[in-house]
């Protein structure tokens, strides 16, 4: 998606607006956008989907578009008190798109540019983006579930404890 927004396509410029309200973008557009982007040859021997699908029409229309194209679902679980700390105290660099969790450096330390708060991390859009995972995509786990596909993860811990378990995860739903 913010692929998209960055290419300022037509489809990007309408995503990047919805987005920077905190709301979440309807599905017949992130349906083009996905549709569009897993075209590109870069994906023809598979590619990983990062927050898509959102919604149980989504994930429909993933399986009406790509049938059994999704081999395992990765669920972080994760209290809402920490999401918010998470995303609420990043900082990105304007220049390189760098991401600072929960710190407050003046400059990046990749490329020297300048750091702010984008929109969609500010506390008010974070919250109100929990309030609409709560209504329309936390019913998403279920649908993955019944099918057999979802690694529930928990994601608290350090990196490498979090990546043990979703390699632990994957290869349970593969076996």
């Amino acid at each position: 998606m913010r692929q998209a927004v960055a290419e300022k396509t037509m489809l990007g410029q309408q995503v990047g607006d919805i987005i920077n309200q905190g709301c979440l973008v309807p599905d017949e557009l992130i349906i083009s956008v996905i549709e569009e982007r897993i075209s590109r040859t870069d994906c023809d021997n598979g590619f990983i989907l990062d927050g898509f699908p959102r919604t149980i029409e989504q994930g429909e229309a993933l399986e009406r578009v790509l049938p059994e194209s999704v081999d395992v679902v990765i669920y972080f679980n994760v209290s809402s008190e920490a999401v918010v700390a998470r995303l609420a105290g990043r900082l990105t660099c304007r220049k390189c798109g760098a991401v600072y969790p929960n710190m407050d450096p003046s400059l990046c330390s990749a490329c020297g540019g300048d750091l702010y708060q984008r929109e969609d991390d500010m506390k008010s859009t974070v919250l109100r983006r929990l309030r609409l995972y709560e209504e329309h995509t936390k019913p998403l786990v279920a649908f993955y579930r019944d099918k057999g596909k979802i690694a529930e993860i928990d994601g608290q811990g350090s990196v490498e404890e979090i990546a043990q378990r979703v390699e632990e995860g994957i290869a349970q739903v593969l076996a």
